[in-house]
C-alpha cells in the first residue's frame, strides 16, 4: 500500500534536505519512492513543500487533495496552508515556530498566531519545539533533522538504518550533531504523544 508524506515549510528551513534524506532511506529499504518539490519564493522565506510517496509500486509523485497520510510542517501557518492535502484520519506534526512572511513584515497582512494555535489544537496536531531544541543543542540548523526524526517515529520507520543515511549525506563535521538531533526528534514525538494520551 502506498504511503504519502508531505513536508512543508519556509525557504531556508531545510525542508528539501530532510525530504532527500527521507527518500534515500526509503529507497535503501527497498521501497519504490517518488518525490516532488514545490518551491515558492524559497530564497525570500516563501512557501516550500516536498511530497514523498513510497510503497511496493508508486506511479505518481504527486499527492492529491486529501491524500497525505502525514503532514509535517516546519512552521505553524504552513500547516494550515497545506491542510487540504491531509487525509481525514491523517497525522499532523508541527514545529511550534513562527516565521513572518514578507506581507506580514511589510504590515500588509497579519499573522493570527492565537487563531493558528487554536486551530492546530482543534485538529489534534502533535506540536514539538524543534527550533528551541536545536538552539539548545548549539546549532539551530539541525531543526530539520529533529523534525525528520519526529516523522520517522510517527510513521514507524525506525527499522531503516537512518544513522548510515545521515553519515553518508551530511558533511563530516556535522554528522554527530545531526545524529543527536535525529534521536532527539524521535524522543520528542514520543514524549508529545505520551502527553496527548494522558
Amino acid at each position: 500500500m502506498t504511503k504519502s508524506i508531505m513536508l512543508v515549510g519556509v525557504g531556508g528551513q531545510g525542508t528539501i534536505l530532510a525530504s532527500k534524506l527521507l527518500t534515500t532511506g526509503l529507497m535503501n529499504a527497498g521501497y519504490d519512492v517518488k518525490m516532488s518539490e514545490i518551491h515558492g519564493m524559497s530564497q525570500r522565506g516563501g512557501s516550500v513543500s516536498s511530497q514523498v510517496r513510497y510503497g511496493k509500486e508508486v506511479y505518481s509523485p504527486v499527492i492529491e487533495i486529501g491524500g497525505a497520510d502525514i503532514l509535517v510542517s516546519f512552521e505553524k501557518m504552513e500547516a494550515l496552508r497545506w491542510l487540504e492535502y491531509l487525509k481525514p484520519e491523517g497525522k499532523i506534526v508541527v514545529n511550534n515556530y513562527r516565521i513572518d512572511s514578507m506581507p506580514v513584515l511589510n504590515g500588509k497582512a497579519t499573522y493570527y498566531e492565537k487563531e493558528i494555535d487554536d486551530e492546530l489544537n482543534r485538529l489534534n496536531a502533535t506540536i514539538i519545539n524543534a527550533e528551541n531544541k536545536a538552539k539548545e543543542m548549539g546549532n539551530p540548523k539541525v531543526m530539520n533533522i529533529i523534525l525528520l526524526g519526529a516523522l520517522v517515529k510517527s510513521m514507524s520507520l525506525e527499522y531503516i538504518d537512518w544513522k548510515s543515511i545521515i553519515r553518508e549525506n551530511i558533511k563530516e563535521k556535522f554528522i554527530d550533531i545531526n545524529l543527536q538531533a535525529f534521536k532527539k526528534g524521535m524522543e520528542m514525538i514520543s514524549e508529545a504523544l505520551d502527553l496527548e494520551s494522558n
